[in-house]
């Protein structure tokens, strides 16, 4: 069988099961504080595991995308070095909620491997939870009896509950488990040690395949297990390993899921996997890390420095630093195994097709940007090789190998190999101190504390009514509150609700909830899963009165006219642009709407009247809002409503439509009732946020209004400072003309000022051992004309050394001037000198080693940095 036929092959006999096939959720996490990535194949199921929601089906299966590099389940740095951790994996799982148990669970799990797959019984292992007298959890008897019946009890192990009771993080869903493990090793190692003595000890050759998970708690915020509602099913199998197993390989890279990858970056590379290890790993960590980039840029996230985008980010260097120092790739080279991750998972996947081109320009935009990186840092650690600190104790201090690592992207490893190579090497001791200060002050950042949820009255789920009136009638049924370091937020949950939760890029709703004594002030309204949370600034002084939830109307107003604008602008740039225009992003709040979109170039002058204009004509036209609620989402497909990529689509989703051959979208926004409402639409800035993304920023309504009776004000204020021209661009070009040439004659004076104080300087130039050594306080009339001199005296002195403290317009500037002979032989380095004297005039400022600059605040402190100045430069003072 190839992957393909198994993963089939697993959806098919849970359907015979009675399942209902349920696609993969995205793979960034858009609703749940507690997640930045699914890591598991339960996550879209939690609701219904904690009772927040009832399930569409008791029974269901699937192939969920995953990705396992923060938090409890950190697999990243020994992705690559081993043969079967990944970051991006496919979870192949079956669940039942509150509908069979362990008995059936175990029975399937065993028919699919030993009868359909045809795994040989011999070779395998389960184990059980062994109990744990801690939490006063008892052994699971239960599942021991139950696996009697389909395998030996010699091949019965009880398990920890490290690994047999599975929990998803520190709170949440968990339960004791079963693990099913298949012994890989040849038949004559297999003779000398008993598999099941090597069960959960790491070996590369005896794994654990799949994983039954029988949910029947949750773990609350002070640790403590309380019993669910009702019991469930989670089951979880990693289709990698499965691949291996059922095609007996001793790798998952050996696999059909990783050999067109390998196959590929051989020709690429002209290197051949299995050469040796240092290229293997550099081979298993690029074609790993490809497949966790592309499938998390299809679902919306783009590579940053915050959050989720960071992890992206970290991934992606981490494959170019491997492809850079194993594989000799001195140019972007992932993007280049696009085609292959499409043909390979384009079918499954569709996202992958449909945006191939896009993912790999990010990518390739992400590559360049890290080897300049790299580039520069490879040049830093050249230098801190040569400082005398470290030619002495051959040893690179830690806080230095952390900043390269913090700063730069080197990890310990590389700075180690490069270290090496010179006979240097690291502490890493140091480092670590270094790293772990570093991990303090985050956790102290973001350090928060939540409490569980109170119940107050009998919670059958929330209905938000918001899309038809904006006041309720409402009871608290649960709250809590939160500890941060700032101070405490309170949260409120509601039987019904007015108040639209912040999703899909719409900021959540605001207003107050008002009692028979008391309002209180709704700051925000939040999703998590499917609870929408209210934010308040007190708690009620009586949870079981009733309020009446009133949301701001002006406000809610204003972001209706944003969001349906929004709309509009998609269907207008695809209308001038193309249909290649996909949404990466957007924001719409009562001020503005700010909408991210994949494009290449920027819009020209032309292109941004063009949108204006149509997205003006549908609001003129006033059409009308077509609301369908709960429409089968197949239904929706066919009408052409636009899907967003990285969405959760349920069974049945909401189309808004105006014009149903212009805006026609799945969406669970508010709305305005017919466009004309909004009034006027206006550009206020486009531009780039990352490769292949552009942004635009719009207004509407009154605030468009206000916008263009400012620009209007502006004019007439420009006509009347012009004395009324006829041609006020005529006039502003005239006058800017003018302007030129008389720069043109002020700098030809300031180079001739600064051609006399040149002169002057040269009188003070002394000799220093071998260099020229020039340390003054000078006046210039500006920054040009400073760096003019000190090139000028560097030019006209050998192994010239120059430190000039300006007084420009009564402001302080430093100018250090080193020539590249005395740079390399002296370790000098004019970034770090301007650097220490810029603390004395309350500045900063950097450059290269050559040459550097800085300003600052204090004139008085010139003195100062001049005496030290002489000291760090070996200049005799007067």
């Amino acid at each position: 069988m190839n992957a393909k036929q198994i993963r089939s092959t697993f959806i098919d006999f849970f359907k015979t099961k009675g399942h209902h096939f349920v696609p993969s959720a995205p793979i960034v996490v858009k609703n749940d504080p507690t997640l930045m990535f699914t890591n598991a194949g339960m996550n879209q199921f939690k609701d219904y595991f904690l009772g927040n929601e009832l399930p569409s089906f008791p029974r269901v299966a699937n192939s969920q995308k995953c990705l396992r590099v923060s938090g409890k389940h950190n697999d990243l740095e020994e992705v690559g070095v081993d043969t079967y951790h990944h970051t991006m994996f496919e979870m192949l799982g079956n669940w039942s909620f509150g509908d069979y148990f362990k008995a059936e669970a175990i029975a399937w799990a065993w028919e699919l491997l030993t009868k359909i797959y045809d795994l040989p019984v011999e070779r395998m292992y389960v184990t059980v939870f062994g109990g744990d007298d801690s939490e006063g959890l008892e052994k699971d008897l239960e599942a021991l009896d139950l696996w009697g019946e389909w395998i030996s009890r010699d091949r019965i192990l009880f398990g920890s509950k490290k690994d047999n009771f599975w929990e998803m993080g520190e709170s949440g869903p968990c339960g004791p488990c079963s693990e099913i493990h298949v012994d890989l090793r040849p038949e004559s190692e297999r003779m000398l040690v008993d598999g099941k003595d090597l069960v959960n000890q790491d070996h590369p050759q005896v794994i654990e395949i799949w994983n039954l998970v029988f949910i029947q708690f949750n773990r609350t915020s002070d640790g403590s297990l309380k019993e669910l509602p009702a019991k469930h099913v989670d089951t979880g199998m990693g289709l990698e390993r499965l691949v291996r197993v059922i095609q007996w390989k001793q790798s998952n890279y050996d696999t059909d899921l990783f050999q067109p990858f390998i196959q590929q970056l051989e020709k690429m590379s002209g290197i051949s996997y299995g050469e040796s290890e240092r290229t293997d790993i550099a081979f298993r960590v690029i074609v790993d890390h490809i497949r966790a980039i592309s499938f998390t840029i299809a679902d919306g996230q783009l590579p940053s420095n915050n959050k989720a985008g960071y992890v992206i980010r970290r991934i992606l260097r981490r494959a170019v630093r491997y492809g850079y120092t194993f594989l000799n790739f001195n140019e972007p080279f992932l993007y280049r195994l696009l085609p292959t991750l499409s043909d390979n998972f384009g079918e499954v996947f569709p996202e992958i097709n449909a945006q191939q081109e896009f993912i790999s320009k990010v990518i390739q935009e992400e590559e360049l940007s890290f080897l300049r990186t790299l580039d520069k840092g490879l040049k830093i650690l050249d230098r801190i090789k040569t400082e005398d600190e470290v030619v002495s104790s051959k040893v690179i201090p830690g806080a230095q190998v952390f900043e390269l690592y913090d700063t730069y992207g080197f990890p310990l490893d590389l700075t180690s190999l490069i270290a090496r190579e010179s006979g240097l090497s690291v502490d890493e001791s140091g480092f670590t101190v270094a790293m772990e200060a570093q991990k303090t002050r985050s956790r102290a950042a973001a350090e928060q504390e939540t409490g569980d949820w109170i119940s107050v009255t009998a919670d059958e789920g929330v209905s938000f009514v918001g899309y038809d009136q904006l006041e309720s009638l409402c009871e608290v049924t649960k709250y809590r509150v939160i500890t941060e370091k700032k101070g405490k937020k309170y949260q409120l949950v509601l039987n019904k609700t007015p108040f639209y939760a912040e999703s899909g890029g719409q900021v959540g709703d605001q207003g107050v909830l008002v009692g028979d004594s008391e309002t209180i002030d709704v700051v925000d309204t939040k999703r998590e899963n499917d609870l929408i949370i209210h934010e308040v600034n007190k708690l009620p002084l009586d949870p079981f009165q009733s309020f009446q939830a009133q949301v701001d109307v002006a406000r809610r107003r204003e972001i209706m006219n944003n969001h349906t604008a929004t709309h509009l602008l998609q269907s207008a740039l695809r209308k001038v642009l193309g249909n290649h225009i996909q949404q990466k992003g957007s924001l719409v709040n009562e001020h503005l709407l700010r909408f991210d979109f994949s494009h290449f170039t920027k819009l020209s002058d032309e292109e941004i009247d063009a949108v204006e204009d149509i997205v003006n004509e549908h609001i003129r036209a006033n059409i009308a809002r077509d609301e369908k609620r709960n429409m089968p989402i197949a239904a929706a497909k066919e009408l052409g409503a636009t899907a967003l990529f990285g969405e959760k689509y349920g069974d049945f989703v909401r189309v808004i439509t105006f014009g149903k051959d212009f805006s026609v979208e799945f969406c669970g926004g508010t709305h305005v009732r017919a466009t004309g409402e909004i009034g006027f639409f206006k550009i206020v800035s486009e531009g780039s946020i990352a490769a292949g993304v552009r942004r635009i920023e719009a207004i509407t309504s009154s605030r468009a209004e206000a916008y263009i009776r400012e620009q209007l004000q502006d004019l007439k204020e420009i006509k009347e400072l012009l004395k009324v021209p006829k041609d006020v661009v005529k006039s502003v070009a005239g006058l800017l003309q003018e302007k030129v040439a008389l720069l043109k004659e002020l700098e030809t004076l300031h180079l001739k000022q600064a051609a006399g104080v040149k002169d002057q300087l040269k009188e003070q130039i002394v000799k220093v051992g071998s260099e020229e050594v020039l340390v003054a306080a000078v006046s210039l009339p500006s920054i040009e004309a400073l760096k003019k001199v000190c090139f000028e005296l560097k030019n006209d002195n050998n192994r010239f050394v120059g430190v000039l403290l300006a007084d420009i317009s009564n402001k302080p500037h430093i100018a250090v001037v080193i020539d590249e002979k005395v740079v390399d032989e002296k370790a000098y380095d004019a970034g770090t000198i301007v650097r220490e004297l810029a603390q004395f005039i309350q500045g900063g400022g950097g450059g290269q080693p050559f040459f550097a600059t800085a300003g600052g605040k204090n004139l008085a402190g010139i003195p100062n940095a001049l005496k030290r100045a002489n000291e760090m430069v070996s200049y005799p003072s007067e």
